[in-house]
């Protein structure tokens, strides 16, 4: 893949001790890579975030699940529902707290791009199971964080994020990559791939940051993730939902279609069940979610 921009580069030198993901975050990431973790051992670091702990218990005791008693402890929740399923909410939990920042101005507000980022993860997930490419939790997570680079030009420059938000809202001709790499010298495909690897998120979450615009530009072999993300993406924007005015087309590439084994009917298939598959998505993020 190729290197990283300078002004990227520089940028995170000067915002890394705000545009870091949460130290509990993190700790649960290393356990689940750990093949000697128990549950025990995630209980104990889950136990000193209050807000994690509700957030897990909502979400095992959710309709979502369905298990038949109630769940009351971590421990068990943990072993119901796995370790991978733990880490992604953790760090669905603290991507929400990413996104709920008070630098909001008059024609973006980041809790719009929150609810696109959801309706982007529910749809990437659906796809994931239809398609039976990746996993569907590890494609949700993917749909989570494809945007979060536009948080972080919000913290590199303020001001001149704030100018593409201007030039995107006056002029529907120029698309939001065009606008942010003539203002801020980069996007937030290059700065949403950036942190991704700082945060030692594995390889494909970094290219599906990174190209979820131009999936077909990656090899083959790193395609899969980043085109499931490109049609949600595309998808959710067709929808409405949420802040979606970084998405440049409203139809698929029949290209990126076939790379995916879908058809035209799957896809209206899934946009039929679109709008309830994010509604779900909601009441099961509700601990997490900015809305």
């Amino acid at each position: 893949m190729p290197g990283y921009p300078p002004v990227v580069e520089s940028s995170f030198l000067k915002i890394k001790s705000i545009a870091t993901l949460p130290a509990v975050a993190r700790k649960v990431m290393e356990l689940v890579d750990d093949s000697g973790t128990s549950a025990e051992d995630l209980r104990k670091v889950i136990a000193t975030d209050p807000a994690l702990s509700a957030c897990i218990l909502k979400i095992v005791n959710s309709s979502f699940y369905g298990f038949p008693q109630q769940i009351g402890s971590i421990e068990r929740a943990v072993v119901l529902l796995g370790l991978n399923a733990i880490k992604n909410i953790a760090i669905a939990s603290s991507l929400s707290k990413v996104f709920k920042t008070s630098l909001i101005g008059p024609e973006f507000n980041a809790s719009e791009l929150w609810l696109h980022s959801v309706a982007v993860a529910s749809c990437a997930r659906e796809i994931s199971v239809r398609t039976k490419v990746g996993s569907p939790d590890e494609v949700f997570l993917a749909g989570l964080i494809h945007d979060i680079g536009i948080m972080i030009e919000m913290q590199v420059d303020y001001t001149k994020f704030m100018d593409v938000i201007q030039t995107t809202s006056q002029n529907e001709h120029i698309t939001f990559r065009q606008a942010e790499n003539d203002i801020l010298d980069a996007n937030h495909e290059l700065f949403g791939g950036y942190i991704c690897r700082d945060w030692n998120f594995p390889a494909q979450f970094e290219y599906a940051a990174r190209f979820h615009h131009d999936p077909l530009q990656l090899p083959i072999e790193d395609q899969p993730l980043p085109l499931i993300i490109h049609v949600a993406d595309v998808l959710a924007a067709r929808l409405g939902e949420g802040y979606s005015r970084t998405v440049e087309t409203q139809t698929v590439d029949p290209e990126v279609l076939s790379a995916l084994d879908l058809s035209e009917a799957d896809i209206e298939t899934i946009m039929e069940s679109l709008a309830e598959i994010i509604q779900e998505t909601h009441q099961l993020l509700g601990c997490s979610s900015s809305s």
